[in-house]
């Protein structure tokens, strides 16, 4: 985690209860199971925030509200909240939702990562950044920033 906080006391929200989802009885093997906000929503509620031991559910950064999904269309998008507008984290945040959905969803979905409008202060350089295939694979490339966003997706079991 990250020492000299931006933002060192976040309102910290409560967990929705986890949905049960049933399995459908007539299963096709071979079929695409369609993919819908909820399924979206549990992939990411538990990332952890950069510089808190919170989720980013947890510091309402992502809402079930916040995504919208087109199965047809294999479209994602998140769009994010930051704690503050001049959080210095967003880009690592985004770049962890990025992640988590490109290792999560088939390859078939087109992925995309947006700050909320008028939620941050570089917000058009952030989503730039974060909808750019080649500085997404440069970043990951950087074995700090890879091993700060593997921490955030580390599994809590909380």
């Amino acid at each position: 985690m990250v020492t000299g906080l931006i933002n060192a006391n976040p309102i910290v929200y409560e967990r929705k209860a986890r949905q049960v989802r049933s399995a459908p009885t007539n299963i096709d093997e071979y079929a695409d199971e369609p993919i819908d906000q909820q399924e979206i929503f549990d992939h990411i509620r538990d990332i952890k925030d950069p510089e808190h031991p919170y989720s980013l559910e947890e510091l309402k950064v992502v809402t079930e509200d916040s995504i919208e999904v087109n199965d047809k269309q294999s479209y994602v998008r998140v769009t994010f909240t930051p704690t503050v507008e001049h959080c210095s984290m967003a880009t690592v945040i985004g770049l962890c939702l990025r992640v988590k959905l490109m290792r999560s969803l088939p390859s078939r979905y087109k992925v995309d990562v947006r700050i909320a409008p008028g939620t941050h202060a570089t917000e058009a350089a952030v989503n730039k950044q974060l909808n750019d295939k080649e500085r997404v694979a440069a970043a990951l490339e950087n074995p700090n920033l890879s091993e700060m966003v593997n921490e955030c997706l580390a599994p809590t079991f909380a």
